[in-house]
């Protein structure tokens, strides 16, 4: 426990790493595409909770795993963002469960310490593409759901992304409580080579 603390407050955090490919503005709504490359994730599915509930859970297993509850014992480091990928529901909210994503730091990309908790898998995610929009504050499930819908909107009909869910993507600890990061990423359909 102490280690993950020990991350969140005084560890450097490593950003993963990406390619803004552009940028655009509609009005006083703004959002990039990126793209990432491929890395390995350490990975964490909770389900039949609601989605406030489910992602704090995965989050804090995964803060545990690279805080040091691995089998080597070590305490990582951090990388940001950890994605929350949700899946759109009835009546505008989510459905209940995530899947909770982050990206395993570089210097453990090539042997990522294994998981003492069996319910974290680590493996291999291809690259992706994302638009991407950005707001602050601490996000719940309702500001997760209305910036998603504010870059629907502004991709429009004929933008091609995946429109059964989309990646919540938190870059601050908790205990961080100005200046917080949030985006929202729609994952780009990539056309078939």
């Amino acid at each position: 426990m102490f280690g993950m603390i020990r991350n969140s407050l005084f560890g450097g955090t490593e950003i993963r790493p990406c390619q803004t490919l552009s940028s655009e503005t509609k009005g006083d709504f703004s959002y990039e595409v990126r793209k990432y490359e491929p890395a390995k994730y350490a990975s964490v599915t909770v389900t039949g909770k609601p989605f406030d509930e489910a992602s704090g859970e995965g989050v804090l297993k995964l803060l545990k795993y690279v805080g040091g509850s691995n089998e080597q014992g070590v305490g990582m480091g951090m990388t940001a963002p950890v994605t929350i990928r949700a899946h759109r529901g009835d009546q505008g909210g989510l459905q209940p469960g995530v899947l909770v994503q982050i990206r395993i730091p570089s210097k453990y990309q090539e042997e990522p310490p294994r998981p003492t908790d069996q319910s974290i898998t680590v493996q291999h995610q291809e690259g992706f593409t994302v638009y991407s929009t950005h707001f602050g504050g601490y996000a719940k499930e309702a500001d997760w759901v209305e910036h998603a819908g504010n870059l629907c909107a502004a991709l429009g009909e004929q933008a091609a992304y995946h429109r059964e869910h989309f990646l919540c993507a938190g870059y601050d600890p908790p205990m961080k409580p100005l200046g917080r990061r949030n985006e929202v990423w729609l994952v780009r359909q990539e056309p078939p080579e």
